[in-house]
């Protein structure tokens, strides 16, 4: 009886053997990933994304059936699609600054496209570059200045929305009639035109999407075509929410002052606010006073009473 049981597991010990060996030779063999089902039990799912095949900026075709622009565009889709609390701020934020943008945009000939140009920029918010570019439209000191915007550390009206927008306006303007397209005219937005015009000249081509560019400048109208694809297809690309979800913009009056104001914050509670809510609808002021010495006229927006409550 011994002797049968000794046996019996002999006789399983090599099966187990030939099965483990059987198993580790077939494993190198079978290197394929599963194609994953639609159903996931945690309800999340990653999917590739079918290219769209009308993609352009300001009418401006993206070729796409160029096999370097296709991956290069699909990149930009997947990387602004799946950066979702990203692209969820971006919806919240356009239905709040969009509306000042786009009559400015129109109102200087500028394709309503470029609006997608302020996103890639600044995120829509008053940043500041490691350059020293500020702003929703990310604009240098010198730029600025030689626009008309009054920058100093008392005023920097490169954070003043629709005045720095106008500038945006002016450049790109100037940058279409030298370039002949509104994708060169955004591209040099980001390189600068003599950067833009000595790539051109040094490939000998004419387009953007056949030039060889820097990492930066390479990305740009990818990432623009990329947000403005998503931000008008909010379903298509998974992003779900209601109206009530998005920020809005706050009714403001504008209170005109042609004089020194010695102290922003007596200045707010005038007018029922406090300082910071004075600071957050006119961020071009820079400091808690106006010095004002040339009697200039500026116009300060108050928020409509009752907006904020007390």
């Amino acid at each position: 009886m011994k002797a049968v049981k000794n046996i019996f597991l002999v006789v399983c010990l090599v099966l187990v053997s030939s099965i483990l060996i059987f198993a580790m030779q077939k494993g190198p063999q079978d290197n394929m990933i599963d194609t994953p089902t639609k159903e996931v039990k945690n309800g999340y799912n990653v999917y590739a994304l079918e290219m769209p095949s009308d993609l352009n900026f300001a009418g401006e075709a993206v070729p796409i059936e160029n096999p370097d622009i296709y991956e290069r565009m699909d990149r930009e889709l997947l990387v602004n699609t799946y950066w979702q609390s990203n692209g969820l701020l971006m919806f919240k934020r356009a239905q709040k600054y969009f509306p000042i943008i786009e009559p400015i945009l129109k109102e200087n000939g500028i394709p309503e496209d470029f609006k997608y140009l302020s996103v890639i920029e600044s995120g829509l918010t008053n940043a500041v570059s490691p350059a020293g570019a500020r702003g929703f439209w990310q604009i240098m000191k010198a730029t600025g200045r030689e626009n008309g915007l009054e920058i100093n550390s008392n005023v920097d009206e490169r954070y003043h929305l629709e005045k720095a927008t106008k500038v945006a306006c002016k450049y790109l303007k100037e940058a279409k009639d030298r370039f002949g397209s509104w994708t060169l005219a955004a591209a040099s937005y980001n390189a600068g035109k003599a950067g833009i015009a000595n790539r051109l000249k040094e490939q000998n081509v004419d387009d953007y999407y056949d030039l060889l560019l820097g990492e930066e400048t390479g990305r740009y109208m990818f990432r623009i075509v990329a947000l403005k694809e998503i931000l008008n297809n909010p379903v298509k690309y998974g992003f779900n929410f209601s109206d009530n979800d998005l920020y809005k913009y706050v009714p403001t009056t504008k209170v005109k002052v042609d004089t020194a104001v010695t102290d922003f914050t007596k200045f707010a509670e005038k007018f029922g606010i406090n300082y910071k809510i004075l600071k957050i609808h006119n961020p071009w002021l820079r400091e808690p006073h106006l010095n004002n010495k040339s009697r200039k006229l500026y116009e300060i927006e108050i928020p409509k009473e009752g907006i904020y409550k007390p």
